[in-house]
């Protein structure tokens, strides 16, 4: 269904917008006719019965609020088995108070990312509609979570579309292994998306992006989890990182949702973190102001900020590459979860994510440079007073640390004296870095050089008093 005119399509279709008004669709859901529980605990007796597939999967025991597929049309591979966890360090880093920063960990999903929770609704409604091929555009994660749903149900072979230069060997690495078709275009995301967009409209190929409706439909789990893990508690505050905008859209609808059904009483704030290199969000949102309006936003203006993007040749760019995004797709679902969660956006450079990821790495969560967005997002929120030191705040950790290790080692390994704008000695991290415009590395992990000794490697234990 397309809210922006009230045009309707069933769910047999494969459209991803509207062919009236060229909006993305949603799935809406007529609630008087699906048996949703009376509260969200009655979820709980689903944790007794785990070698059911569907009750296993952290998206599919959640299923009475995505009703679009029988139980015998589902896909699953065990997704969803995140936790909801606070960190001591993380959260005296950030400025909170004990225990009041929690970290949703999504890089526990099978393919190292969040995706999962969206691609096995896509996947399965892939199934439902009998499609053979699947294709996406990707950063990265995407491509992984295609593939891996691909490679291991046999259902459908997949085609990925990657942009050239700033895709990790990490994620890159997981298309290739589970067997995808990878097309590298040469172009960045925006290019890619636009290009899978076409073609899969021209062959018939079933399009994965979180263009398609179903994708929200899964990464509404998220929050589900949130929630169970806060005992059905509603937080404070969610944060999370803003690339095509697909997290944070699915959330604003979770959360009215289950508003609608009062199964919650309120609706957290919303708290989206663009990374400086890559913030459309926050140029449109913060600076110039661009609200949903009850779904009378100004579409003008946001097409002048377009065009004048394409006139100056305007690319995104920074090292949280999953966010590396210029277009996002989902703005305007985006904007009206904003309104919806009485919203905020803030941008962040590289340098504070990359600290951040430190951190959280300290912590004990090694997450990819993009999931820190989140953390570093809320330190900000906190020094601007926005969140108060006291409010309960869950950051989204959107995927594994491995998924871009070349970060991480550059970020603990360069030679800080190698960072300032006079430094000429080649060094490939040292370079990456300050094209990123990172100075400082304060929270980095250093190896230590020690002689091939064993009295200097005694000698060294001794004056780190271990």
């Amino acid at each position: 269904m397309n809210h922006a005119c009230r045009a309707t399509y069933s769910v047999g279709e494969t459209l991803v917008d509207c062919s009236k008004c060229g909006h993305l669709l949603d799935i809406a859901y007529d609630w008087s006719r699906v048996p949703v529980p009376g509260s969200l605990k009655q979820f709980e007796s689903r944790w007794s019965s785990r070698r059911n597939p569907l009750d296993f999967s952290g998206v599919w025991r959640f299923r009475e609020l995505l009703p679009f597929a029988k139980d015998e049309q589902i896909v699953t591979i065990g997704e969803g088995q995140t936790i909801l966890q606070s960190s001591a360090g993380v959260g005296k880093y950030a400025g909170f108070q004990t225990g009041k920063l929690l970290l949703q960990y999504e890089g526990l999903n099978p393919s190292g990312s969040f995706k999962d929770n969206g691609m096995t609704a896509a996947s399965t409604h892939a199934h439902m509609v009998g499609a053979k091929v699947a294709a996406c555009a990707s950063t990265g994660n995407t491509s992984a979570s295609l593939a891996i749903y691909s490679s291991t149900t046999r259902l459908f072979e997949t085609i990925v579309f990657i942009g050239s230069g700033k895709i990790s060997f990490g994620k890159l690495s997981q298309a290739l292994d589970y067997g995808a078709k990878t097309l590298q275009i040469q172009g960045d995301f925006d290019d890619a998306l636009r290009q899978v967009r076409d073609v899969c409209a021209a062959r018939g190929i079933y399009l994965c992006n979180s263009v398609n409706p179903f994708r929200l439909e899964g990464q509404k789990s998220i929050m589900f989890r949130v929630l169970e893990g806060l005992n059905w508690e509603v937080p404070d505050w969610i944060v999370v990182p803003g690339g095509n905008l697909g997290n944070s859209s699915a959330f604003g609808k979770a959360f009215t949702e289950l508003k609608e059904l009062g199964l919650i009483n309120r609706i957290p704030r919303l708290a989206v973190i663009n990374a400086s290199g890559s913030n459309t969000l926050y140029q449109l949102f913060e600076q110039h102001k661009i609200r949903w309006n009850s779904g009378k936003f100004d579409e003008a203006k946001i097409n002048g900020f377009f065009t004048q993007m394409d006139s100056d040749n305007r690319r995104a760019s920074t090292l949280a590459t999953a966010i590396e995004i210029n277009r996002p797709v989902n703005l305007l679902k985006c904007l009206r979860a904003l309104e919806v969660c009485d919203g905020v956006v803030r941008e962040v450079s590289d340098e504070l994510v990359l600290e951040a990821k430190a951190q959280i790495g300290a912590g004990g969560f090694g997450c990819e440079p993009a999931s820190a967005a989140s953390v570093a997002g809320a330190k900000l929120l906190r020094e601007q007073g926005v969140i108060s030191p006291s409010d309960r705040v869950v950051c989204i950790l959107t995927g594994h640390q491995l998924k871009d290790p070349t970060a991480t080692v550059a970020y603990h390994s360069v030679d800080p004296a190698l960072l300032s704008a006079a430094a000429t000695e080649d060094d490939a991290y040292a370079t990456m870095l300050r094209k990123a415009g990172v100075t400082q590395t304060p929270a980095a992990n250093r190896p230590i050089v020690v002689e091939n000794k064993f009295e200097s490697i005694m000698q060294l234990l001794d004056r780190l008093s271990l």
